[in-house]
C-alpha cells in the first residue's frame, strides 16, 4: 500500500508520461490485461486512458484493473488512470519511505 508521500512522488512522475494504453468499447479483454501487465512489469508506472465509448464508470474500471493486475491505483484524473506495480526483481522507481 502506498503512503501519501509515495503517491505524490508517483503523480509527479506520471505527469511526464504519455498515455500509451487505451480501453475502448470492448472493455477489459484478456489480451488487453496481458499487455497492461507486461507494461507494468517493464515500466512499473503506466497511464491508461478510458475512452468515452465505454459506458462503465472510470473508477469501476480502475478498481477492476487494480485487482486483476495486482497494481496500485495512484490517481484517477478525468478518464485517465495512473497505475503502479513494483517490480521486485528489477525495480526502476525508488519510492520514498
Amino acid at each position: 500500500m502506498l503512503n501519501n508521500a509515495q503517491k505524490r512522488q508517483l503523480k509527479a512522475l506520471g505527469a511526464k508520461l504519455d498515455i500509451k494504453y487505451q480501453i475502448g468499447k470492448n472493455g477489459l479483454t484478456d489480451s488487453l490485461l496481458d499487455v497492461l501487465n507486461k507494461a507494468l512489469v517493464a515500466h512499473e508506472l503506466i497511464k491508461v486512458d478510458v475512452m468515452k465509448s465505454l459506458e462503465t464508470p472510470v473508477m469501476e474500471i480502475a478498481l477492476d484493473l487494480s485487482s486483476k493486475l495486482n497494481a496500485e491505483i495512484v490517481q484517477v484524473l478525468g478518464r485517465t488512470v495512473l497505475l503502479f506495480k513494483l517490480n521486485k526483481e528489477n525495480n526502476k522507481i525508488k519510492l520514498v519511505k
